[in-house]
This record gives C-alpha cells, sequence and structure tokens, in this order.
C-alpha cells in the first residue's frame, strides 16, 4: 500500500479526471478480500455504496480488508486504510484521520453521495481501534 503523503503528491498535481483515475487505479491494486468475507457482519453501514471492512489484528498492528462495489468508493477506501493501515490500534485513535484527508478535499471534489462513505468508514476504523485497544 501506497503512503498516504505520495498519494497526496500525485493527487495535487493531476486534474479531476486524473485524480478519479488515480483513485481506480489505487482501487485495483487494493488486497483482496475474500468474498466470503462480506457478509451483513462486515458491511459499513450508512454507506451509499455497498462497502465492506474486515480488522484482522497481527503482531499489535490492526490491518483491514476492504472492498466496495464501486470502484471509485474503492480508491477513496484505499486513501483512508493508507493513513492507518498496519499500525496499532493506539497509534490509529491518536490519529486524526479526517485531518490527515483534508487536502484531498474529497467533499468538494466529489459528489455528497460518494464522500458520505468515508466518515462511516473513519468511524468503523476508530471503534475497532478502540475496541481492541481496551481489551
Amino acid at each position: 500500500m501506497r503512503a498516504l503523503a505520495d498519494i497526496l503528491d500525485e493527487y495535487e498535481f493531476l486534474d479531476q479526471d486524473g485524480r478519479h483515475q488515480l483513485l481506480i487505479e489505487l482501487a485495483r491494486n487494493m488486497e483482496p478480500m475474500p468474498f466470503a468475507l462480506k457478509t451483513e457482519a462486515t458491511k459499513v453501514k450508512g454507506c451509499i455504496a455497498n462497502v465492506w471492512a474486515y480488522p484482522i489484528l497481527q503482531g499489535g498492528k490492526l490491518h483491514f480488508l476492504a472492498d466496495s462495489d464501486s470502484s471509485f468508493t474503492k480508491g477513496m477506501i484505499a486513501v483512508v486504510l493508507s493513513a492507518v493501515q498496519d499500525r496499532t490500534p493506539q497509534e490509529i485513535i491518536r490519529t486524526d484521520i479526517t485531518a490527515a484527508l483534508e487536502p484531498f478535499n474529497f467533499k468538494s471534489n466529489m459528489s455528497s453521495n460518494r464522500s458520505s462513505n468515508l466518515p462511516n468508514m473513519i468511524a468503523l476504523i476508530k471503534e475497532t481501534a478502540a475496541r481492541l485497544a481496551a481489551s
């Protein structure tokens, strides 16, 4: 997975069409999520597109498998995950994911339907990290 700063460097250089293509490319390069994990239990609630996320705790670090039936949404999820992937739950709790994503300006560059998926994904990540940190 690419670093968030690297994605942002490329994103800022591109026009709107290029940004859409970058997100689709990021979606294609995401680690595949097995179909068997795409259940109601792993579905991210409140998203316009179907989005699934499955957390795995490995060596004290949180790793997410995620997918969407929309390649564009999946690309935005890839950006979100680049901010938190393979970090400890405590590191994720301390990370202001929303602030880290602000330079992408998703809300003004994307339709409200598409950008509404992000807060739900961020909430799921934060809740998962908090639950695992407490256990």
